[in-house]
């Protein structure tokens, strides 16, 4: 089985790439296509998904915690790759782990395709497999106190931001506070700086 493979990203388009891998080119499904340059040298982590009525799909990730994650999702009855798709590009890795670690249904419930009914069923499903994770040395990066990222998040939805910006303003928080734990104020402060600041 391939577990990642390093070509160049021939092309892109929505949620989807072509790699670049000689002598072949790979169509592969991806949550964001944006996360991977076009004309650029990339490492893909693939994982290959058999439909009875499709046959075979090449997903792949930027991240190996993003195949994780989307793994994770896929292995709840009921729920496939669509489903783990959304997750990603909707939340992404870290910010879904948190949801599922804190029992967070109502951020759960407002992936695409996702009602409080499924956020329930992911969260009965995946919290013991999550708490594992983080046993096995995977940590939520930078996330100080769970809960004040979770309601961050909720505020910002409040505050009608979409799920992408929400995303984004999480992930430029985390990445100037790497390592340290932050008060909510903080997180929040920073979070509406940076979305002022966006056209």
């Amino acid at each position: 089985m391939i577990y990642a493979l390093t070509g160049l990203v021939q092309s892109s388009r929505k949620q989807a790439i072509t790699l670049l891998a000689d002598p072949i080119a790979l169509d592969v499904v991806v949550p964001d296509e944006t996360l991977f340059k076009v004309g650029q040298k990339q490492t893909v982590y693939l994982y290959l998904h058999w439909n009875q009525e499709q046959g075979p799909s090449l997903y792949g990730f930027q991240k190996e915690l993003d195949k994780t994650v989307f793994l994770l999702i896929i292995s709840c009855s009921g729920l496939g790759p669509r489903i783990g798709l959304a997750v990603l590009a909707g939340l992404g890795a870290q910010i879904f782990l948190e949801a599922v670690y804190a029992g967070n249904e109502k951020l759960l419930s407002k992936v695409n395709g996702i009602g409080a009914k499924k956020a329930e069923q992911m969260i009965v499903h995946l919290k013991h497999k999550v708490n594992k994770l983080l046993q096995s040395g995977i940590s939520l990066e930078g996330s100080g106190d769970h809960a004040h990222w979770n309601t961050v998040m909720e505020a910002l939805s409040a505050l009608s931001y979409s799920r992408t910006e929400i995303t984004q303003a999480v992930n430029f928080v985390r990445n100037n506070n790497s390592g340290s734990g932050v008060e909510f104020d903080q997180i929040m402060r920073q979070a509406l700086s940076f979305l002022s600041k966006q056209p």
